[in-house]
């Protein structure tokens, strides 16, 4: 198991938040028509405020907003209408919350409203190298960036990890290129993104290797089609499954769980968090 040190995501509007030594919960809101679990449930302004403030009563810290399917083979949107479903929801919680608000963009301008929305956090799924501006745009506001590996429209290495290295080095020398602060940053290894089921088992047991890289590592498993390739379960179906996830990375070390249902993940990484702090308080006890 991981060792779990303690540390400070600084993010946008001058806030952060602390990792490491309890998990913290991202909660999904996708305000599209053709998600892959939710599509259409929260496609409205009011919709998809009260699913947020739900989530935060529930435990989530952060609140990670999408306009756009990120699942396989749907249908793009451009920008202004991304921007049309996004931005609104982002002004309306920005009074009506203190958790935190994560911009799910790849898209330089949409983060550049979003964070001036109110948005403290740009969560960039194409790991910067789609829209490589999206880092200077991190830059300039001083918001939390989340960068996220994918293995879609490039060729991979056959090993996951070295995989994982060369897409995220690569995006972090944009990032610093750009001047984007170091603990401004997390890294996402992309679970779901053009991995297959083995890939992405094969990922969470190394997972911990990632930690060599230096930045707190956000996990977002939720409902992928790999929890449903190991169960038989359909997305809406996979929570459990899902949970089951977010406590063994979180033995890997992974600081942030990306999470439809906040309230069992809440639960089972809270049973986590409460066993590695007895280890660490009995591994303390046997030094002395």
């Amino acid at each position: 198991m991981a060792k779990l040190g303690s540390s400070f995501w600084r993010v946008g509007h001058g806030r952060e938040i602390e990792l490491g030594s309890t998990a913290v919960i991202m909660a999904i809101v996708n305000v599209t028509p053709d998600s892959f679990s939710d599509g259409g449930r929260y496609d409205s302004v009011d919709k998809a405020v009260a699913h947020a403030l739900d989530a935060v009563e529930a435990g989530a810290g952060i609140i990670d907003i999408g306009g756009e399917s990120t699942r396989p083979d749907a249908e793009s949107v451009d920008a202004r209408e991304e921007q049309a479903r996004v931005l609104p929801v982002i002004e309306a919680l920005r009074g009506k919350t203190e958790a935190l608000i994560s911009i799910d963009t790849y898209r330089a301008e949409t983060a550049r409203l979003a964070v001036e929305a109110g948005a403290h956090i740009v969560n960039d799924v194409f790991g910067l190298q789609k829209e490589p501006d999206i880092a200077d745009i991190a830059a300039r506001t001083g918001a939390g960036l989340c960068v996220m590996h994918t293995g879609r429209d490039r060729d991979k290495l056959d090993d996951v990890i070295a995989d994982q290295f060369l897409f995220l080095e690569r995006s972090l020398e944009i990032a610093g290129r750009a001047g984007v602060v170091r603990d401004r940053i997390v890294l996402d290894p992309g679970f779901g993104f053009a991995k297959d089921t083995d890939e992405n088992l094969e990922l969470m047991a190394r997972c911990d290797e990632l930690q060599r890289l230096g930045f707190p590592i956000l996990a977002g498993t939720s409902r992928k089609r790999f929890v449903g390739a190991v169960t038989g379960r359909e997305a809406a179906d996979r929570d459990a499954g899902t949970a089951a996830t977010s406590v063994l990375l979180r033995l890997k070390g992974a600081a942030i769980f990306r999470v439809h249902d906040v309230a069992i993940n809440r639960d089972a990484l809270a049973v986590t968090d409460a066993m590695l702090k007895a280890r660490d308080a009995f591994e303390r006890k046997g030094t002395l």
